[in-house]
């Protein structure tokens, strides 16, 4: 099931019967009209918040289907147009009305598992299982970058609202700081010992803080300066799933194994 939830009120807004129990990600439209959903039925389906008879049935408005693996990201570019990711090594670019590819993305060698799309919609970073970051330019529908130092699975990526810099997370254990412009890696911040994954990542607005999600249930906040983190939150009882920092960057909300999601402050 996808649950659209008011943070404020604790309520539930919409839940929309899905019709595969195995979902691996989900996307909430800009204009606040749509949500989609992917997993291992291999499809991205795409439903309408307006329509309240669809949500009680499971039926979406477009299931867009192409690719051959598992769904590993997806995100509105607006509400004509979405960007999926999957384990076929692929990423897909859909025009939503006619549920057709517009531009179908291929240059990784494993499965992509998260996509971070900039500000202008018209480039995106991709991140695999081939532990490579990669830099897409929609309008070409070409790899502009490969960006590497990663030692296992780059399971989340995330820009900087400078639009130069980005984060990203690995089962590695090591959250690395890019750069596009200098082609490389500049930072990373990492637990001395034990070594647990990483599983999510997002930053402040002014990208001095980066929230990092742990598989040992722990979210630790690292100083981008100081190179050390600078508080750690401790209240999931399970491994980190997600996390995502609002829009006015004043909240932080965390997602976990245990089957909470949290407000922080």
């Amino acid at each position: 099931m996808c649950i659209l939830w008011d943070t404020y009120s604790g309520n539930k807004i919409h839940a929309i019967e899905l019709k595969c129990s195995w979902v691996m990600c989900c996307s909430y439209a800009p204009s606040g009209n749509y949500v989609a959903s992917g997993g291992l039925d291999n499809v991205a389906s795409v439903y309408d918040l307006n329509d309240e008879d669809a949500q009680f049935s499971g039926k979406a408005l477009k299931v867009l289907a192409g690719h051959d693996g598992y769904l590993g990201e997806c995100q509105f570019l607006s509400d004509k147009q979405i960007l999926t990711s999957s384990g076929d090594h692929m990423c897909i670019l859909w025009d939503i009305g006619t549920g057709q590819q517009i531009t179908t993305l291929k240059d990784h060698l494993g499965e992509v598992d998260c996509l971070a799309v900039l500000k202008d919609q018209n480039t995106f970073l991709s991140g695999s299982t081939d532990t490579t970051i990669k830099l897409w330019d929609l309008r070409e529908g070409m790899c502009k970058q490969t960006l590497v130092g990663h030692m296992s699975d780059v399971v989340d990526v995330k820009w900087l609202s400078n639009g130069y810099n980005f984060v990203t997370a690995s089962d590695d254990g090591i959250v690395r700081l890019f750069d596009v412009r200098s082609d490389q890696e500049i930072s990373q911040y990492s637990y001395e010992y034990p070594i647990a994954g990483v599983s999510s990542v997002a930053t402040s607005l002014s990208g001095r803080i980066i929230f990092a999600g742990y598989d040992d249930f722990n979210v630790i906040l690292w100083d981008t300066l100081l190179g050390e983190p600078v508080a750690v939150l401790s209240e999931h009882q399970g491994k980190l799933s997600c996390l995502g920092v609002d829009k006015d960057g004043v909240a932080l909300c965390t997602g976990s194994w245990d089957n909470l999601l949290k407000i922080w402050n």
